[in-house]
């Protein structure tokens, strides 16, 4: 069943079994994680073939953030995915590998571009706010830090992203004039 009416009155139900409202600082972090990962959907099929397959990795990661963002006793499981240090690393080894296929940039860029390149750029901006709503949490509730860790690094992973798409389809970046 697609709808069960429980959330008519504005509360949802957590992992755990408990219930909050629709604004508790959780709901907003892992919603907003849920929004990163509907734009990267949306950037995914018109990628090409090597961002396309790290974007589908991403995707996976973030399902397991929303998921243990979802659970306030998602440590306490030892059978629940997480998020680990070396899915951070793994997002360092593809901002590298993508980085050396470009000039290194000196100045800030202004958000644009191609179509694919701004859309990306957009998905940076949510991620941004994700990394803020998790940091809220955090500052209530102890959550898994790789989290915070992983969001941020793939920020950094969808600047570049960027930058390369922008860059494979001759598209110049512009920089801001002040």
């Amino acid at each position: 069943m697609v709808y069960t009416r429980k959330g008519d009155e504005g509360e949802t139900d957590l992992m755990n079994g408990g219930r909050v409202s629709k604004t508790n600082v959780r709901i907003e972090a892992y919603g907003t994680v849920d929004e990163v990962n509907s734009c990267i959907g949306m950037i995914r099929p018109i990628e090409s073939d090597d961002v396309s397959e790290v974007l589908k990795k991403v995707q996976n990661h973030l399902h397991i953030i929303q998921s243990e963002l979802s659970n306030p006793d998602a440590d306490e499981s030892e059978d629940y995915p997480q998020i680990e240090q070396e899915h951070v690393l793994e997002l360092e080894e593809y901002i590298d590998t993508f980085r050396e296929q470009m000039e290194p940039t000196q100045q800030f860029i202004l958000p644009g571009g191609s179509e694919v390149g701004s859309q990306i750029h957009f998905a940076r901006s949510v991620c941004r706010r994700a990394e803020r709503r998790v940091t809220a949490l955090s500052e209530e509730e102890e959550i898994n830090g790789r989290i915070l860790n992983y969001i941020n690094r793939l920020s950094d992973l969808l600047f570049v992203v960027a930058r390369l798409r922008n860059k494979r389809q001759g598209v110049e970046e512009e920089h801001p004039t002040y």
